[in-house]
């Protein structure tokens, strides 16, 4: 037995101190003592003297970085920065301080909307827009282009509005929330109408501030705002302030239109000419850019202006009238370049040849046949350890009869396999061990009971009783609400054609899906990224190339200039004069794909002040930062442990679900506003925000509906189940889906019972007669492709 592999092996003797030899390893000898130099002291000092000045040189970058970064929202190197006036209440004289600020400013009043003014005191330019309370559109396309919003509260309000915080009414309110979800830029509170005792000034003041505070930013500050003096502390303090702005802001250049003009070419379509102050980042006249509510387009020139509000400027010279002047004074044109200009590339047309299917041969046919009939031979349940040839002489019931018509891999349906586990146990919650062991040995036996094999009651009920027995036990198990996804057959109907969609999954987490199975022709025009996140940072590579690039193709930003945006229809550009005199307009560069159109899924929450409903593939007006457009979404639950959503049938209140939706392509990140349409004539309502979240046409989101049964005659572990089918050819096709119960067991359906659909079930437990049993059944969900996609271009 020596060598063998039962041969003994004795442990190694261990001793109780190391050998010599183990002692010496780590022992250096003389010869190497020698070759080992000692460090150099001025070594060291030359190390730590390289060291201090590389972080004297990195303070040094850090400091000139901060300073270029300062230069740049200061004197006449940056854009007039833009100062948003927000009244908290509609009591909130808003127009006043408006006046009061521009007269600081600029020592006149200014009649129009936009009126840009520049400060030789405070060696500063600002725009100072008043936002109409009440008018909720208007106030956030203004909070998105603002760098200061200075919100502003009256000290009169009384506590007789019914306000919890009665500074703050039910608009202020809602606006709020939709800053926070915008992200606020710089911010400040202006306190009106404040006593001119000073006692009560203070004491009002604190009361003011201990009511607001808990609404905005821990740097948010307090400022009264009743007299030019307060006015002017605050100013002096804001010129050497660095804006805050929200981060996804920096990533595209935008121009808030301070003039709008139409070139009309005769043809329904006209060229628009959109002047302002270009933000934020170059813009290369080979962009594409999106007009806020208009659409994408592309631009046939960029005009580069000279500035009309310099700090250096006459006082006598009106800012309209200085705009009029220098309309002419271009200082410089840029053409884009036809090879290098963005394509205006929205859906894909999609090729009808490349799904065309042909009639398999004869051989394939004969092949697919041999391989049905090894598949049926296989068995089901045999002993560990058998052979292939130990299996070729067991025999099914199906191989004994002569018949296979039980089987249920003949009727069609599909059950995708997977790890263990009942789709829809998230209804009913955890199994013990036990039952998942007992699972895995489901009683078949052939021992029916006299009940079993007698003809079900309901053979001669007419299809009336039917819908009326089963109305009655449903109210008897009075769990609806409980389990929302229940779905009766119809008794006119085969379940088989009904379902024909539906497939059952074993498992919810971890059964495999195709992701390109059985697409909707919608996915034939959409577009799809290999690798999204690649993708995107090579897009924004490329965006910093270009600017760094030539001065022709791009317009520094902080600069004036005259955009030609080509192709907009005429009665677009129309709308567009008629709202700049109320609203601002965007218009927007893209980045590099940004037109196409894709599957974008943002994570969103309803809006606790929206209480009507909001039903999946409803339309639905998405702000996407700068963008807007109409889309029809599907909601579907936000889970993270799987790759697959549970679709919703409505957007539930009080927790974040996610919004699948065909849209055009926009990399994250971004903040999401969604508007509903009211009808007629009146705005569109807040429903809820977000944010993006991803881009991926491949995310698979399941729409699930349960099928219910009722046992009408229990047997240990095996039941007659009735009312979940009208049919035994239902009960054939959906036999390979397991079934489960919502007092916790689960089993399968072992053959159909009578002409009226009753089936026999076998189950891992005892089944009790007031249980349920249920089958799972799961179809992949799309959103809808909406009939137009910007807010202006719909009927």
């Amino acid at each position: 037995m020596a060598g063998g592999s039962r041969a003994q092996v004795n442990k190694s003797h261990k001793t109780r101190f190391a050998s010599k030899s183990s002692r010496n390893i780590h022992k250096t000898s003389v010869k190497d003592k020698s070759k080992i130099s000692k460090p150099d002291r001025n070594a060291g000092k030359g190390a730590r003297a390289a060291r201090l000045q590389r972080n004297k040189m990195m303070r040094e970058q850090k400091r000139a970085a901060l300073l270029k970064e300062k230069r740049a929202f200061s004197g006449t190197s940056s854009a007039p920065r833009v100062i948003v006036l927000f009244g908290l209440s509609a009591s909130t004289n808003v127009s006043s301080l408006a006046g009061d600020l521009l007269a600081l400013l600029s020592n006149e009043m200014n009649g129009t909307l936009f009126p840009a003014v520049a400060s030789s005191e405070y060696r500063l330019r600002a725009t100072v827009l008043e936002a109409p309370h009440g008018d909720f559109m208007a106030c956030m396309e203004m909070a998105k282009i603002a760098d200061l919003i200075a919100f502003v509260a009256s000290a009169n309000c009384s506590s007789e509005q019914g306000s919890s915080n009665y500074y703050i009414d039910e608009f202020g309110s809602r606006c709020l929330s939709v800053f926070r979800s915008l992200g606020l830029p710089s911010s400040a509170v202006f306190l009106r109408d404040l006593p001119p005792d000073l006692k009560r000034r203070n004491d009002l003041k604190k009361t003011c501030i201990s009511s607001l505070a808990s609404e905005f930013p821990e740097d948010c500050k307090f400022f009264p705002a009743d007299t030019k003096d307060d006015l002017h502390k605050f100013m002096s303090l804001y010129k050497e302030q660095r804006p805050t702005i929200p981060h996804w802001r920096t990533q595209r250049p935008y121009l808030m239109a301070q003039k709008v003009d139409i070139v009309a070419d005769g043809s329904g379509k006209c060229t628009l000419l959109v002047t302002g102050y270009l933000r934020a980042r170059n813009l290369s006249v080979n962009q594409l850019v999106h007009v806020s509510g208009a659409g994408d387009f592309q631009m046939s020139k960029i005009e580069l202006l000279k500035d009309p509000c310099l700090l250096n400027m006459k006082k006598e010279g009106d800012f309209m009238d200085a705009d009029e002047v220098n309309d002419s004074q271009v200082i410089r044109t840029l053409l884009p370049d036809p090879l290098k200009q963005e394509p205006l590339l929205v859906e894909n047309v999609p090729n009808p040849l490349e799904g065309e299917q042909t009639w398999p041969t004869e051989a394939e046919m004969a092949e697919a046949d041999r391989e049905q009939r090894e598949k049926k031979q296989k068995k089901r349940s045999l002993p560990r350890g058998t052979s292939e040839y130990q299996a070729a002489w067991i025999l099914d019931d199906s191989d004994v009869s002569g018949t296979d018509s039980d089987d249920g891999s003949d009727n069609g349906m599909v059950v995708d396999e997977g790890e263990y586990d009942v789709a829809g146990q998230d209804d009913v919650g955890k199994f013990d061990l036990e039952d998942d062991q007992a699972s895995l040995r489901l009683r078949d036996s052939d021992d029916e009971t006299e009940a079993d094999s007698v003809m079900m009651d309901n053979e001669n009920l007419t299809k009336e009783q039917i819908e009326e027995d089963i109305r009655k036990i449903k109210e008897a198990h009075a769990e609806d609400e409980e389990y929302p996804d229940e779905v009766d057959v119809p008794v006119d109907v085969p379940a088989r054609k009904r379902f024909a969609k539906y497939r059952g999954l074993k498992s919810f987490r971890t059964s495999s899906w195709d992701p390109k199975e059985s697409l909707p022709p919608e996915y034939a025009r959409i577009f799809a990224f290999d690798n999204f996140t690649r993708t995107q940072k090579h897009v924004l590579s490329k965006a910093l190339d270009m600017e760094q690039g030539s001065e022709d193709e791009c317009v520094p930003a902080n600069s004036y200039a005259k955009l030609h945006i080509t192709d907009v229809p005429i009665h677009i550009a129309s709308k567009l004069c008629v709202l700049v005199k109320t609203m601002p307009i965007i218009a927007c560069g893209l980045l590099q794909h940004e037109s196409k159109i894709s599957v974008l899924h943002f994570r969103v929450k309803k809006h606790e002040t929206y209480s009507e409903p909001i039903k999946a593939k409803e339309e639905l007006i998405f702000h996407v930062g700068f963008r807007q457009f109409v889309t029809r979404p599907t909601f579907a639950s936000d889970n993270f442990n799987s790759d697959k959503h549970k679709m919703e049938r409505f957007l539930h209140a009080g927790r974040f679900s996610i919004a699948s939706v065909y849209a055009p392509i926009s990399f994250p990140p971004l903040p999401l506003i969604v508007l509903k349409s009211r009808g007629d004539s009146s705005p569109p309502a807040l429903a809820a925000v977000g944010s993006l979240k991803s881009i991926d046409p491949d995310k698979i989101i399941l729409k699930k509906i349960i099928l219910t049964g009722y046992p009408q005659r229990v047997s240990k572990s095996k039941a007659a189940v009735r009312y979940m089918f009208h049919n035994p050819e239902d009960v054939k096709w959906f036999k390979p889906v397991e079934v489960w119960t919502k007092l916790g067991r689960r089993g399968r359906i072992k053959e159909p019972l009578g002409t009226h659909g009753a089936m026999k079930c076998i189950l891992n437990g005892v089944l009790q007669q007031n249980d349920t049993v249920c089958m799972s059944l799961f179809k992949r969900s799309y959103p809808k492709w909406p009939e137009h996609w910007f807010p202006m271009s719909g009927v």
